[in-house]
C-alpha cells in the first residue's frame, strides 16, 4: 500500500509539474473580485461559526497545495497583515507561485515550502486558518491530508478543504475510464495524448451522452480542459456521506459549506411552505449531513463538496440573531463585511441615495445570494456609517429615526420601539448573507 501511495504521489507530481494549475496569467489581480476574497476571508468562517468578528492581522494561514499560488493571492489580498505559507509537491508550481504573490506586492510575511501534506508538522508551525482547495480528492484516502492539517491547526483554528462530487462528474469520470482503457493515463499525459481525446469527443455525435455532458466546442484549444478532465491522474469523487466519513475519520467537526447558501434544500421546491405532508413532517428532522446528502441526489449541481472544518467543540455557542430579544439587540455591535467596504460600493450607495434609486448591495458579492438583494435608499443611507467604523444597533435607530421620523402613511412620529424592529428586521435579512455580521454585548 506504501508503494502504491507512493506512486500515486508522483504520478500528481508530475503532472502538475509539467502543467501547473490553474494557469491564470501572472498579471490578473484579485483585488476587486470580492466575491472570490468574500469566501477566502477568515472573517466570513469564523463568524459563521462564532458570530463573532475576528481580525486577521497577525494571523497565519496555510494555502496547502497551492499550485501556481492563485488562490494564495486571494488569500493574501483577503487577510491583510497575515502572514501566508504556501506548500505544494511541484517545485515548478511553487516558483510560479512566488513570482505571482511577488507581482502583486507581497514579498513580506509570504514562505514557500517544498511539501506534502502529511509533511507539515516537520514546519513546526500552527495555523489560525487553512486553506486547501482542490487537492484532497487526489490524496489515496481523504482523510489522511485533514488528519496532517489537523495536526497544525490550532484549537479554534478553521479548515477550508473540498472534495470532487461524484453524483456531479460522473459521466468525466466514465471519460477517464475509457482513456484509462486506451493507455492514454498510463504515464504523464501530454499533447499527444490531449489530441487523441480531443478527435475521439469531436468524432462522436452529439446527442451522444458522453458528449453531450462533458464536451465543451469552446474549450477544445484549452489544454487546461483536458489535463483537469479527461486526463486528471488520480482523480476520485465523493459523496456527502462519504465527506462527512472522512472529517469522522480524522476527528474534526462539520462547520458549514462553503458556498452554503446554494445548498439550501428548501430552494428545490416549487413551494416550500405548501410541502407534501411526509416531507412537510421529516423533513426537519434531518440532520444536517442528510439534508445535504439528499441535496445532492436531488440535484447534484456541484463540482465540489466545499466545506469548512474545524477541531470538534471548540466553537463559540451562541444564539441565532432569530432568536434575539430586544435586550440582545440594543447591546450589539453591527459589522460590514470586510469585502462590502469598498470605495466604489460606497460611492455607488452615495448615489443611489443623492438619485432616491434602490441600491443592491449584492452587487460586487453576489454569490451568497439566489437572486439579487436591493434596499430602499433611505434604509440605504441607514448602513453609511458601517464603511467608516462599526456601529451600535442603537446608533442605527437614531440615524434611523433621523432619516424616517415619520410614518409616510399616517404622519405620525415614528416610535422608539417600531424604529427598532425595522433596523433589526432589515438587519436580520442582511446578516443572512453575512453582509451584515452582528456581535451580541455579553
Amino acid at each position: 500500500m506504501e508503494n502504491q501511495n507512493a506512486e500515486s504521489l508522483e504520478k500528481i507530481r508530475q503532472q502538475f509539474e509539467t502543467g501547473p494549475y490553474p494557469r491564470v496569467p501572472l498579471e490578473n489581480s484579485l483585488k476587486e473580485d470580492y466575491n472570490s476574497l468574500y469566501y477566502h476571508n477568515y472573517v466570513t468562517s469564523f463568524y459563521l461559526r462564532n458570530q463573532k468578528v475576528i481580525d486577521t492581522k497577525d494571523k497565519i494561514i496555510l494555502d496547502a497545495g497551492c499550485g501556481t499560488g492563485y488562490k494564495a493571492l486571494a488569500l493574501a489580498e483577503a487577510n491583510p497583515e497575515a502572514k501566508i505559507v504556501c506548500i505544494d509537491i511541484s517545485e515548478n508550481s511553487l516558483k510560479i507561485s512566488q513570482e505571482r504573490l511577488k507581482f502583486h506586492g507581497f514579498r513580506n510575511n509570504i514562505e514557500f515550502h517544498l511539501l506534502c501534506i502529511e509533511d507539515l508538522p516537520s514546519l513546526g508551525m500552527q495555523f489560525d486558518y487553512i486553506n486547501c482547495d482542490d487537492v484532497l480528492y487526489l490524496l489515496p484516502e481523504p482523510a489522511i491530508g485533514l488528519q496532517g492539517m489537523k495536526s497544525v491547526l490550532k484549537p479554534e483554528g478553521i479548515i477550508r478543504a473540498n472534495l470532487h462530487s461524484s453524483l456531479n462528474r460522473v459521466y468525466l469520470y466514465r471519460a477517464q475510464e475509457i482513456f484509462k482503457m486506451m493507455g492514454l493515463m498510463d504515464e504523464n499525459p501530454g499533447e499527444l495524448e490531449i489530441s487523441i481525446v480531443r478527435e475521439m469527443m469531436k468524432a462522436l455525435k452529439n446527442d451522444v451522452q458522453l458528449k453531450a455532458t462533458t464536451w465543451a466546442d469552446n474549450r477544445e484549444n484549452n489544454p487546461e480542459f483536458f489535463m483537469m478532465n479527461y486526463l486528471f491522474q488520480e482523480d476520485k469523487g465523493y459523496t456527502v456521506n462519504e465527506m462527512f466519513a472522512a472529517m469522522k475519520a480524522a476527528d474534526l467537526e462539520f462547520i458549514s459549506m462553503v458556498n452554503w447558501r446554494h445548498w439550501e434544500l428548501m430552494d428545490l421546491f416549487e413551494d416550500w411552505e405548501n410541502l407534501p405532508v411526509f416531507l412537510a413532517m421529516s423533513l426537519p428532522e434531518l440532520s444536517a449531513e442528510d439534508r445535504l446528502h439528499l441535496f445532492e441526489l436531488l440535484h447534484p449541481r456541484h463540482r465540489l463538496l466545499d466545506f469548512w472544518c474545524g477541531h470538534p467543540n471548540n466553537g463559540s455557542s451562541f444564539v441565532p440573531v432569530d432568536d434575539w430579544q430586544d435586550a440582545d439587540w440594543r447591546s450589539a455591535r453591527v459589522y460590514l463585511h470586510p469585502q462590502l467596504r469598498n470605495s466604489k460600493l460606497k460611492d455607488y450607495l452615495i448615489q443611489c441615495v443623492i438619485d432616491h434609486q434602490s441600491f443592491e448591495i449584492s452587487r460586487d458579492v453576489p454569490h451568497p445570494t439566489m437572486n439579487p438583494v436591493i434596499i430602499g435608499s433611505d434604509i440605504a443611507a441607514c448602513l453609511l456609517p458601517l464603511w467608516d467604523e462599526p456601529q451600535s444597533v442603537t446608533a442605527l435607530v437614531e440615524r434611523w429615526l433621523q432619516i424616517r421620523p415619520v410614518d409616510p402613511l399616517t404622519l405620525n412620529p415614528v416610535s422608539q420601539e417600531k424604529a427598532l424592529l425595522e433596523i433589526t428586521k432589515f438587519l436580520t435579512d442582511l446578516e443572512a448573507f453575512l453582509y451584515v455580521l452582528l456581535e451580541r454585548c455579553d
